[in-house]
């Protein structure tokens, strides 16, 4: 049953199983609007906006400068292949871009040499110990493409951006050694872990490493960017001795950690080199006042163990994620088409990257997702909920690491309302919450929104894993929830749902949607445990009220926006469990006729999520894109959104 639902998770919710009997057209290669680099958890995460590698400097997910710069020298002359430093030196021609769900790939030509420079996090969700690792694996490529051996050299540089917020913060420095690695650190002079909470920061604490094999011929160096780049530029080369002027501002003299590698002569046999990125927050959550441990510090390693086990793992995690990316694209593409593949193979490392996974005191995986660039909660259950596929297809635990601490705190005193919270607080400090209402009263809050993700999600991880131990370990608190729903969810009050930018709605049609939904839900458990009355009560109910919601609802040809509103519509996209975990409560001919009417409505851009104004949110988009029956119907949905990330 486990593998069944596994498949069928697949098709529902990643893509849509008929679509394999069609044979889509050839796709140009997909020009991301932030192409993913370095993308290990919501501080740690580097990205390029620009249409090549050297049109514009690196940048973290907020927009601020976090800055890697590279250069190639063939033959005496120096080209750049990362960033737009420094700007009198030329851009070799980059020819080729490849997005993948673990891998970002560049090449580059010019000279006689191609280069191809991958960037690579192995986010494999089936293996918590790597992919808790805040490591990326930059490995350069070279080789000659005229049949003339060519000599080449590399340079690299990180800059101190990467460890402060702002970049008038002091910085220190050293270099390390560990084993067969040599490495360079970084970190801020002040230190003030898990200080501050919000959207728009960087960290601050916690320490960058770069490193590299010492047995190559490697040479590094601690200096100002200009004074680095300018000697690589002369000779190929760096200086053997730091720049001692510390601590100083990030943005003094543009300080970076440089390396350089030294190639000899390239002839058509590849030459490969790589380099390790690695950041060690030492602490990385607050959770109700008591600081959490990255996972993979869980039993005590440090940097140290860090840095050598990552290199140690260097060719079997590159060659495990080639290999994933090759049958998560192969399957991407068979169910869905080349633009669903592209579209779903950017979104992995952004999804994941968008969450870090802490261990608890007893050492159990935690998974908190930070909401960002919206108010920066942790963990809001609204985002936990559109996160869901991509955990229960590759790993329920970190679902349930998401989960748990929602359960832990709505069970005590200190949350004693009868519907689900709606976060824990503000991105890294989960202390309790801070959106709506907080603690003290039912003000804007999410009562029907969150109660019926909660209830939702534990009935996909009881279906995924065959078993209903998270429902039954907080029994009471899912038993009080759906008492909740069943009273107030077939006609919502006027409340938030997890769209809350679009402001109040009172008879919302899909938050009702998504009530009945969640009274499946809890039958469902209710089932799987042995609680026999409570499964006709809850289920019987569940029918009833999508038998009134089907009536209540009804516009002629579609569904309403709200019963009360005529003339109206939304994007239904809470009806994708009803087929997922097999409830069936609701007519096929409602998922039939909601796609009919969503194709009269499409925008250059894609599917509004309702008919108030322009805007959608591509998560809903792609949920509502699963409901419908045909090919057709599905890439009609999907290829507006392409077209607007291209």
């Amino acid at each position: 049953m486990i593998a069944q639902f596994k498949a069928f998770l697949f098709s529902c919710l990643a893509s849509l199983a008929g679509i394999a009997e069609a044979v889509p057209p050839p796709v140009a290669q997909l020009r991301p609007p932030a192409v993913p680099l370095v993308t290990c958890d919501p501080y740690f995460s580097v990205w390029s906006f620009a249409n090549r590698l050297t049109d514009d400097t690196t940048r973290h997910w907020t927009g601020a400068s976090n800055a890697l710069e590279g250069l190639v020298r063939i033959d005496g002359k120096a080209y750049r292949i990362l960033g737009v430093e420094p700007k009198k030196i030329l851009a070799l021609s980059q020819v080729g871009l490849e997005v993948l769900p673990t891998r970002t790939i560049y090449k580059f030509e010019g000279q006689g040499v191609r280069i191809t420079l991958t960037f690579a996090t192995p986010l494999l969700a089936s293996d918590l110990d790597v992919l808790s690792r805040p490591v990326t694996y930059l490995t350069w490529q070279v080789e000659s493409t005229d049949n003339k051996q060519h000599a080449v050299s590399l340079y690299y540089d990180t800059s101190a951006e990467l460890v402060v917020n702002k970049p008038e913060q002091s910085v220190v420095w050293s270099r390390e050694k560990f084993g067969r690695l040599t490495a360079l650190k970084m970190g801020s002079r002040q230190q003030p872990i898990l200080a501050k909470s919000g959207d728009n920061l960087r960290i601050d604490w916690g320490y960058l490493y770069v490193a590299a094999l010492a047995k190559v011929s490697v040479r590094q160096v601690i200096s100002s960017a200009h004074s680095a780049q300018e000697q690589f530029v002369a000779n190929g080369t760096l200086a053997s001795t730091d720049d001692l002027r510390m601590p100083r501002a990030a943005d003094d003299d543009r300080l970076v950690m440089a390396f350089a590698f030294d190639l000899g002569k390239v002839g058509a046999e590849p030459v490969s080199r790589h380099l390790l990125l690695a950041y060690d927050d030492l602490y990385s959550i607050e959770y109700f006042y008591h600081r959490l441990r990255p996972y993979w510090r869980r039993q005590g390693a440090g940097a140290a163990e860090l840095l050598g086990q990552a290199e140690k793992d260097y060719r079997t995690l590159t060659e495990r994620c080639e290999a994933f990316d090759q049958e998560l694209m192969a399957d991407l593409e068979r169910i869905g088409d080349p633009k669903y593949a592209r579209l779903a193979a950017l979104a992995y490392r952004q999804s994941l990257a968008a969450h870090k996974l802490v261990a608890d005191e007893k050492g159990n995986p935690l998974f908190f997702p930070k909401e960002n660039f919206s108010n920066g909660c942790i963990p809001t259950v609204d985002v936990i909920y559109p996160a869901a596929p991509i955990l229960l297809l590759f790993n329920t635990r970190l679902l349930r690491g998401s989960m748990v601490p929602v359960f832990d705190y709505a069970a005590s005193g200190r949350w004693h309302f009868p519907f689900a919270p709606h976060d824990l607080g503000t991105h890294p400090l989960a202390n309790g919450q801070v959106y709506g209402g907080r603690e003290q009263t039912e003000n804007d809050q999410m009562p029907v929104e969150e109660s019926g993700n909660m209830i939702i999600l534990t009935a996909a991880i009881a279906k995924a894993e065959g078993n209903a131990g998270l429902a039954q370990k907080y029994w009471p608190l899912l038993t009080q929830w759906a008492g909740y729903l069943k009273q107030a969810g077939l006609d919502p009050a006027n409340q938030l749902c997890t769209d809350d930018f679009a402001g109040h709605l009172a008879h919302n049609a899909n938050l009702s949607l998504k009530a009945i939904e969640a009274l499946g839900a809890y039958a469902m458990l209710c089932e799987m445990l042995g609680k026999q009355d409570e499964v006709a009560l809850y289920r019987n109910t569940a029918r009833e009220f999508a038998r009134q919601w089907v009536s209540m609802v009804d516009d002629e040809d579609h569904y309403r926006l709200a019963f009360d509103k005529p003339g109206t519509w939304s994007q239904k996209y809470n009806l994708v469990w009803d087929t997922l975990l097999g409830f069936k409560l609701f007519p096929p001919q409602v998922a039939v006729e909601e796609i009919a009417s969503y194709r009269k409505q499409m925008n250059r851009f894609g599917l509004p999520l309702d008919n108030r104004t322009g805007y959608t949110k591509l998560d809903w988009e792609i949920w509502t894109a699963t409901l419908a029956e045909s090919p057709a119907d599905f890439q009609t949905l999907v290829a507006p959104i392409y077209d607007w990330l291209n």
